[in-house]
């Protein structure tokens, strides 16, 4: 597909001379940062390495006098499989069965540092374990600056990362040598490398100026005002980025990317796709829009966004989104995403306040980035009038986590998700109702005043919680972040009956959305029968009487499965046993019902009384009914259309047997859990073998289903 010329709507003419734009001053970021790049890179796209060089500004904003300087070099972490992240690696696995020829090698990078120096000469330098060390010709003293250039060569791995390339995308973090933060009260600087198993950006803000030099077909997208120049050299040309006070900086590049940009009110949102399928413009339409209504949400109840534009990029990298400064990268969109629905994109764009424009210790401190992006979702959808995403999500969540929430990465391990983010946002959410929205807000803002553009800590957190809150809510808070095993107060927390409700609306929706997603999916459908219930209809169970004590058993065994299911997601159903209750109930009650029939059809009332018209039904869906009832060792279920009624269905789970061996009842009972599931194949029947094993069955795959898959 044709390269798409970069359209940014006030962007100012770049300067042939130097190939930079002078960004015109904004009037919320401040003039200059403590840190200035200017930096000129080459993409070598058929080797897939960066040619660069880059000059940094470093002003001395410490107490203490500085011999050296650190820069961190993450893409190191490329050097070994070891040192890689582990969060893409089930991802890689797949690419590489997908692209045999590619070796191991292949799949790993790194950064070589070429030379160091200043305009005196070179500099003595060491890069070990992604951290870059330079000795200084001259200590600096508190206030001063120092110029050095660095030139180096990187390597881009294939596959799935952070920085890498992968079919016609090259993601592009972590790609050049970054200044780390300075510990004035440790009197060190940040030398720790990527983590292994979470995050690991904690940087200070900075001025970058940025020219590129790639193939001319290329799509460029990278923070800041973008300008270009096509009169360099054959076949190439120079995308030029200028980018103030940036927490980082990151770059994606395609020759296939398409852009869609909209502006209102001095803000631009740009969003860099493949457009691989019919009428996807319209999807990311919806998805500028949403990035514009949460971007306001966000400005008036924290602090202005300060910036002229931000981006959106889709990439490879599937179920994995991530945020940077100005920028967030998320998985390809299908035509069935519902942008109101996707609550990952609006936690990423709370990023741009917690990560982006509130800067924080990622590694050792992740609440603070991942905590409050996370109620900001909440806060957001919540206010949206999504209620099933919205504060109760929050308040549904009474699991307990023997970490504490101020816990650093290392302390929590693999347990980022439950810790950070949910048990975070919890104690968020506690402080929210405590004060109320309107003292909540009053906090945030002086929060975001306080520390925009700069590093937050979480004692500076609690310290501005006790300035504008008082040291009652500090103390909570603190409580709250250091104390293990947080759960909310009870009288934040959902009555038994409001988890009950909520429950029912939250399978209500996942039911709905997930069988609507398949287009022309059978009336017949299992699954449907859950949906069915959930939306009010009236529902029973018919269960074989005149049965021996092992079939009973059994039966009541699935039953209970069932029932179990149906209470805990608020359906109501009834249990018919007696065949006498069947005969009074078959004309009136269960003419009108849904139903789900248990056991040998020759010993089921129901079965029984509605034989041929059960069988008619099923020969309608490709089930031969009397052949496979006379099967002795066949097991299994079908669904049809309710004997007396076209709108409503009857799910049968059947056996020919006196009752299922013990080896095959595990087996059926997880088949029967599965058929009326939302997450697997939509069944219309499936017919088991005396082990279990499936041997014939009509479905519809359901093509959410990798969504749920367990890792």
């Amino acid at each position: 597909m044709a390269a798409c010329p970069i359209l940014n709507t006030g962007s100012a003419a770049a300067d042939p001379s130097t190939g930079f734009t002078v960004s015109q001053a904004i009037e919320d970021v401040k003039a200059q940062t403590p840190i200035q790049y200017r930096i000129e890179a080459r993409l070598n796209e058929n080797n897939m390495t960066i040619e660069g060089s880059e000059s940094i500004t470093y002003k001395n904003t410490s107490k203490d006098t500085l011999k050296e300087l650190v820069f961190h070099t993450y893409a190191d972490a490329n050097r070994s499989k070891s040192t890689q992240t582990t969060m893409f690696e089930r991802s890689n696995e797949e690419i590489s069965k997908d692209n045999p020829d590619k070796k191991p090698e292949d799949f790993l990078g790194g950064i070589d540092i070429k030379k160091v120096m200043t305009d005196n000469g070179a500099l003595d330098f060491s890069n070990k374990n992604q951290a870059l060390t330079v000795k200084l010709e001259h200590p600096i003293q508190p206030g001063e600056s120092v110029s050095v250039q660095i030139q180096f060569n990187l390597k881009i791995p294939y596959g799935s990362q952070r920085l890498s390339y992968y079919k016609d995308i090259i993601n592009g973090a972590h790609w050049f040598p970054v200044v780390s933060v300075y510990d004035e009260a440790k009197h060190e600087w940040d030398t720790k490398p990527y983590s292994q198993t979470f995050e690991t950006d904690y940087y200070t803000s900075a001025d970058y100026e940025v020219q590129f030099n790639v193939p001319e077909q290329y799509q460029v997208m990278m923070p800041g005002t973008i300008t270009k120049r096509d009169d360099v050299e054959n076949g190439r040309k120079v995308v030029s980025a200028v980018a103030q006070n940036t927490r980082e900086f990151v770059f994606f590049a395609s020759p296939n990317f398409k852009v869609d940009s909209v502006t209102r009110n001095g803000l631009t949102v740009e969003y860099y796709y493949l457009d691989n399928q019919p009428g996807k413009k319209k999807i990311v339409d919806g998805y500028i829009d949403q990035a514009f209504k949460a971007i306001d949400f966000f400005s008036d109840k924290y602090g202005k966004y300060p910036y002229p534009e931000f981006r959106v990029v889709e990439s490879y990298v599937d179920g994995v989104a991530i945020e940077y400064s100005r920028v967030i990268q998320m998985g390809q969109i299908g035509l069935n995403s519902d942008p109101g629905q996707d609550t990952v994109f609006i936690h990423e764009i709370a990023h741009q306040w917690f990560h982006g424009l509130i800067g924080n210790n990622s590694e050792t401190e992740s609440f603070l980035d991942e905590g409050f992006a996370d109620f900001s979702m909440v806060y957001f959808t919540e206010k949206q009038g999504d209620k099933l995403q919205g504060f109760k999500s929050i308040q549904f969540d009474e699991s307990t986590e023997d970490k504490a929430i101020a816990s650093t990465n290392e302390e929590v391990g693999d347990l980022a998700s439950p810790v950070f983010y949910n048990k975070g946002r919890q104690a968020i959410y506690q402080l929210y109702r405590s004060v109320g929205e309107e003292q909540f807000d009053t906090l945030m803002k002086a929060y975001f005043k306080r520390y925009v553009y700069q590093n937050a800590t979480i004692e500076g957190l609690l310290q501005t919680i006790e300035d504008v809150l008082g040291k009652e809510a500090r103390s909570d808070m603190k409580k709250a972040l250091y104390e293990p095993n947080f759960v909310l107060k009870p009288e934040y927390q959902l009555s038994n009956e409001e988890k009950t409700a909520y429950l029912h609306d939250q399978f209500h929706s996942l039911y709905e959305s997930t069988l609507t997603q398949v287009p022309n999916l059978p009336f017949e459908t299992m699954s449907r029968v859950m949906l069915k219930a959930l939306q009010g209809e009236p529902l029973a169970i018919v269960i074989s009487d005149q049965v021996s004590k092992s079939a009973n058993k059994q039966q009541e065994l699935m039953v209970n499965q069932l029932t179990t299911l149906f209470d805990l997601s608020g359906v109501k159903y009834d249990v018919i046993r007696d065949r006498q209750i069947l005969k009074k109930k078959m004309k009136k009650e269960l003419a009108t019902s849904n139903v789900i029939v248990i056991g040998h059809a020759q010993s089921n009332g129901w079965v029984q009384a509605l034989k041929s018209n059960i069988m008619d039904r099923a020969d309608k869906i490709g089930f031969q009914w009397k052949k496979t009832m006379n099967k002795p060792s066949a097991n299994g279920a079908y669904v049809i259309k309710h004997p007396y009624n076209q709108n409503r269905l009857m799910l049968h789970y059947y056996w020919n047997e006196d009752h299922l061996s013990s080896g095959a009842l595990e087996a059926y009972l997880m088949k029967m859990q599965e058929s009326i599931g939302f997450t697997n194949a939509y069944y219309q029947y499936y017919v088991l073998d005396k082990n279990g094993k499936v041997t014939r069955d009509k479905k519809v795959d359901n093509p959410l289903s990798e969504f749920f898959a367990e890792e």
